[in-house]
């Protein structure tokens, strides 16, 4: 189980990884920062890049706020931080 600390950015106009923030990989969030919107739109971001379902992923730490620790099962961290940064 892996868990990579991300920077996000809601209402944005797409929602993709667009390289670091203070060395964490930035992503884009197309959903607003209203009633979880963000997050589901961040937990499903991260599902299609590192190929595993949605309810492998949980976020651990930072859900109200844009930094985030997300925790992946079946993904080792340097595996997470390598596909998240091959999808900038």
């Amino acid at each position: 189980m892996g868990k990579i600390v991300v920077y996000c950015q809601p209402g944005a106009k797409q929602t993709q990884c667009v390289g670091l923030h203070d060395g964490k990989p930035k992503i884009q969030l197309k959903a607003p920062p209203v009633d979880g919107a963000a997050n589901k739109a961040l937990i499903g971001f991260l599902a299609e890049v590192f190929g595993v379902p949605k309810s492998a992923i949980s976020i651990e730490l930072g859900a109200s706020g844009r930094t985030k620790r997300v925790e992946v099962a079946g993904v080792d961290d340097a595996e997470l931080n390598r596909r998240l940064l091959a999808a900038a």
